[in-house]
């Protein structure tokens, strides 16, 4: 059996201070998965669980399967997720940030899908 929950991939924009979002999909254990739905209401905002990347991002190489740690916040807000340290685009995206070109420019390929 699969468990995935959708979390929030925010990859923030040189100058500006909302990140480029991405709503996506991670993979959990069953055990993080039923911590995680146990504690859906009154979410512990240090835990953390390992998941799995389960989206391809256009722009990108294959995203799919990339490690991610997954941090639940308060308010029915999705989950956020830090992306492996690696050199992949997009985790390296993730710590650098981008600038609003090249946000403009995801932007405008995923609107012409």
């Amino acid at each position: 059996m699969h468990y995935f929950i959708r979390v929030c991939l925010e990859v923030p924009i040189h100058g500006v201070s909302e990140p480029f979002l991405w709503g996506v999909w991670v993979s959990l254990s069953e055990k993080n998965f039923d911590h995680y739905v146990e504690t859906y209401d009154s979410p512990n905002t240090n835990d953390c669980y390992f998941g799995w990347l389960v989206n391809y991002l256009p722009y990108y190489p294959n995203t799919y399967a990339l490690k991610a740690q997954v941090h639940p916040r308060e308010g029915n807000t999705r989950p956020y997720i830090e992306l492996e340290d690696t050199d992949h685009p997009v985790a390296v995206d993730f710590r650098q940030g981008i600038s609003i070109e090249r946000a403009q420019a995801i932007a405008e390929q995923i609107t012409h899908r």
